[in-house]
């Protein structure tokens, strides 16, 4: 699964229009139908229930649209990462927001990684997820 939301979130990066379209249709066709049924499947056969297999097939799915909607939408992830942090800081009024100033100072000090970012939600659902699945057995 976690490679399987690793790929699906490298694919969606490369193609930015492609949520939108997937989306957009009325029905789903026959890759569409194949691609679910395979990731059920691998639930299914993971131990989970009818019911969690679809809670976690939703789970996953939206944190990776969600985290690639928010990469294409905001100035991070491209080859100077910390570039907009340091847009941040120069802001004039950033003493106002002090928190976010911390936030942009540490990306800037860490070398912060979109990357990086996406992997940890990611672990945290998993993690929640074989939980869940090892106290239903």
């Amino acid at each position: 699964m976690r490679q399987r939301a690793v790929s699906a979130r490298r694919v969606l990066k490369r193609h930015p229009w492609a949520i939108g379209l997937m989306e957009s249709r009325g029905s789903s066709g026959p890759a569409t139908l194949r691609y679910v049924e395979a990731v059920l499947a691998t639930l299914r056969d993971g131990g989970f229930s009818v019911e969690m297999a679809t809670h976690a097939f939703w789970l996953l799915d939206s944190y990776v649209y969600g985290h690639v909607i928010q990469e294409i939408s905001l100035p991070i992830g491209t080859s100077e990462q910390t570039a907009p942090a340091e847009r941040m800081l120069d802001q004039p009024d950033i003493g106002d927001y002090p928190h976010l100033a911390e936030v942009a100072a540490e990306a800037m000090a860490s070398g912060y990684s979109i990357d990086r970012e996406f992997e940890f939600g990611l672990d945290l659902v998993l993690d929640a997820l074989e939980g869940i699945r090892t106290r239903a057995r």
